[in-house]
């Protein structure tokens, strides 16, 4: 399965970035696995992390050599993503961090599987992936409500001719991006 841009694939995304874009790094450090490995990745030494990274990852501190240096990087980029939100930021990503923990397993491993694919998308793929669910954001409530039902309801033959046909309008509009 692969994410599909355009309106629909906005659809497909609606769970994997409202459920991962900002993880707490408790949820980064539950979430180990989700990262897909980067080879040759350096080790980030316990000392370079700044005093508000190394509090944050205090529990941490005692395994911190031992961990991947991809993981390193991961939770120390994460650390300071997390220390630049607002409390109303940290508020809403432990909300859906909550939200996400009490998700069926299968539907946790899904989301993490649709999140790394969305990763390995191009960069041009997965802006026009983020402006479509922005689109999508924008639509009234009944509308999108529509799309979802209209969405799930469809064979996997109709959702393939969905998918299609918003790819078809996408090329028209913008050329570039494929």
């Amino acid at each position: 399965m692969s994410i599909k841009p355009g309106l629909i694939g906005a659809l497909l995304l609606t769970g994997v970035l409202s459920a991962g874009v900002c993880l707490p790094v408790g949820a980064q450090v539950a979430a180990a696995g989700a990262s897909a490995p980067r080879p040759g990745a350096a080790a980030v030494p316990w000392n370079s992390l700044s005093p508000d990274q190394q509090r944050l990852l205090s529990r941490l501190s005692g395994q911190w050599e031992q961990l991947p240096p991809q993981r390193q990087q991961a939770l120390a980029s994460g650390s300071q993503r997390w220390l630049g939100m607002s409390q109303e930021q940290r508020a809403a990503a432990r909300q859906r961090f909550n939200q996400f923990q009490q998700l069926p397993p299968q539907r946790r491993q899904l989301l993490r599987q649709r999140w790394e694919e969305f990763r390995a998308l191009p960069p041009a793929r997965q802006q026009a992936a983020r402006e479509n669910y922005r689109k999508f954001q924008s639509l009234p409530q009944q509308q999108r409500q529509q799309l979802r039902q209209r969405w799930q309801s469809a064979s996997p033959q109709q959702r393939q001719n969905m998918v299609q046909r918003a790819r078809e309008r996408r090329a028209a509009r913008a050329p570039k991006l494929r």
